[in-house]
């Protein structure tokens, strides 16, 4: 005798396997990645801005050391602008006097998110023979962030006295005595 099921029995079927993920899961995940990179992203750029701020006062302390040294070799004063600091070849001269690397030196004289500036100050010396242009009794030079508050915060300074400087605003500083009237970096 054959019997007959009714719809209301349920039939046996084989136990189904899952594959994938659900929405709501996919959604959570996504949600916890997010919620991650809103935590990271700011320490991020903070890390960032300040590895440039660092950059940058080592800079200015490499052009204060460069201006130095070219003082004392070439008998010309201090250097009469950046690129005097700089240049390629074998044979060093007082107008490229192959002191500094060429991304400090040749326009825009930008590095690290940091604007390098370099002004002779105070009156001019007599050129040596040789030179081209007549170096300084003082200088001014300076580092300031291209993007502030993104690359850097602080500017920095430096002239003869050797020591560096920084503004905490960010802007360009105009002379010694307005670089030497910010406090010195420790």
């Amino acid at each position: 005798m054959m019997t007959r099921r009714t719809s209301a029995e349920k039939i046996p079927r084989p136990a189904k396997t899952r594959c994938g993920f659900s929405l709501i899961e996919l959604l959570v995940v996504i949600a916890i990645i997010l919620i991650i990179a809103a935590i990271a992203i700011p320490n991020f750029m903070r890390s960032r801005m300040a590895a440039n701020e660092a950059s940058a006062a080592e800079s200015v302390r490499t052009i204060t050391t460069a201006a130095v040294v070219y003082h004392t070799t070439w008998g010309n004063g201090y250097p009469p602008s950046l690129a005097a600091l700089g240049g390629t070849g074998p044979t060093a001269t007082c107008d490229q006097s192959v002191l500094l690397d060429t991304i400090l030196t040749t326009a825009p004289s930008q590095k690290s998110g940091y604007a390098y500036t370099y002004v002779g100050e105070g009156p001019a010396n007599i050129a040596p023979v040789g030179c081209s242009a007549p170096g300084y009794e003082e200088y001014l030079a300076s580092a300031k962030p291209t993007d502030p508050g993104v690359t850097g915060q602080r500017s920095f300074c430096s002239d003869e006295p050797g020591v560096i400087h920084y503004d905490i605003s960010g802007g360009p500083i105009g002379s010694p005595a307005a670089c030497e009237a910010l406090p010195a970096l420790q």
